[in-house]
């Protein structure tokens, strides 16, 4: 918090360096960009995940870019303190290198500071254009939920030796390419470990294990706002779904019972109005307040 965190600060933070590990959390609007940067996340992720957690989707590949511009200039107008990176939608910078650098100009306009994006050595040329374009770019190796179609669901990636060295060198060269750091998500924590040891760039782990130069959490996930399919990597530091359902329950039977609004919750008229209009006779517990509790 307060660290005035850019791109080619984030690119030299390794806790190998003696640096504290980077929180990054993701955030979708406004009222969740300002709870994080209080919290003193040091990036923001404004994750097409919201596909899947405020949208209401199956799986992230509906998110347009559209959808990550709009969430993320929600994100943008809070002014957070921490380094605001949005993701690149499925197909978004799958065709050209043009496209791909018209796309995150899109997310930049909307007020994120870098964009992420998915994939190894085929995402290459398209890195190298978007930092062509002066764009900072950080990549995302593992499990790439974009690519859960070819990859049959959501598995565990690099659980063989030779899937691990993919990925280790997939890194490295996401690095060559300019990438300022790396998202790491459900790999074994050997093969986070041996990938954040190997690269001058720092890895943000999501189930990557505890080696990595940083960790990333979805909100809801972590406050325990949703509860279905929870990965094992999820730790839950608070339950604000039940606690938010009691509370919505408690507005409700209030309101049926008629306890909500009390007077006290109400706007009054002065005596002078009451007589005027000719209505009710004021309440014996207004009559020291003419005008109620503004």
């Amino acid at each position: 918090m307060g660290m005035n965190w850019t791109a080619p600060k984030i690119s030299s933070h390794k806790v190998r360096d003696g640096n504290t590990p980077l929180v990054m959390l993701t955030a979708y609007d406004a009222p969740g960009a300002k709870m994080v940067t209080e919290a003193g996340a040091d990036i923001i992720l404004v994750g097409d995940s919201l596909g899947m957690v405020v949208l209401g989707y199956d799986d992230t590949l509906k998110v347009t870019i559209d959808d990550m511009a709009h969430h993320t200039a929600a994100v943008a107008r809070a002014e957070p303190d921490a380094f605001v990176v949005a993701d690149l939608p499925w197909l978004t910078y799958h065709i050209s290198p043009e496209e791909t650098v018209k796309n995150a100009a899109q997310l930049i306009r909307a007020g994120a500071k870098a964009v992420k994006l998915e994939g190894g050595y085929d995402r290459i040329p398209m890195i190298e254009a978007i930092c062509k374009a002066e764009i900072p770019v950080m990549g995302h190796l593992g499990l790439t939920p974009q690519s859960i179609l070819s990859l049959g669901g959501y598995k565990i990636q690099g659980k063989t030796t030779n899937a691990a060295i993919t990925i280790s060198n997939e890194a490295k060269a996401l690095a060559h390419a300019g990438c300022f750091g790396i998202v790491l998500e459900c790999v074994p924590s050997v093969v986070g470990k041996l990938i954040t040891e190997s690269i001058d760039i720092p890895t943000i782990g999501i189930g990557a294990g505890p080696d990595c130069d940083g960790q990333v959490l979805v909100f809801h996930d972590l406050l325990g706002i949703n509860h279905d399919l929870q990965p094992k990597f999820v730790r839950t530091y608070a339950n604000l779904k039940e606690t938010t359902i009691e509370a919505l329950k408690s507005f409700a039977d209030d309101v049926r019972r008629k306890n909500f609004p009390t007077q006290d919750e109400s706007y009054q008229l002065s005596d002078d109005e009451i007589e005027t209009l000719g209505l009710y006779s004021k309440p014996d517990s207004l009559k020291d307040n003419p005008l109620g509790s503004w």
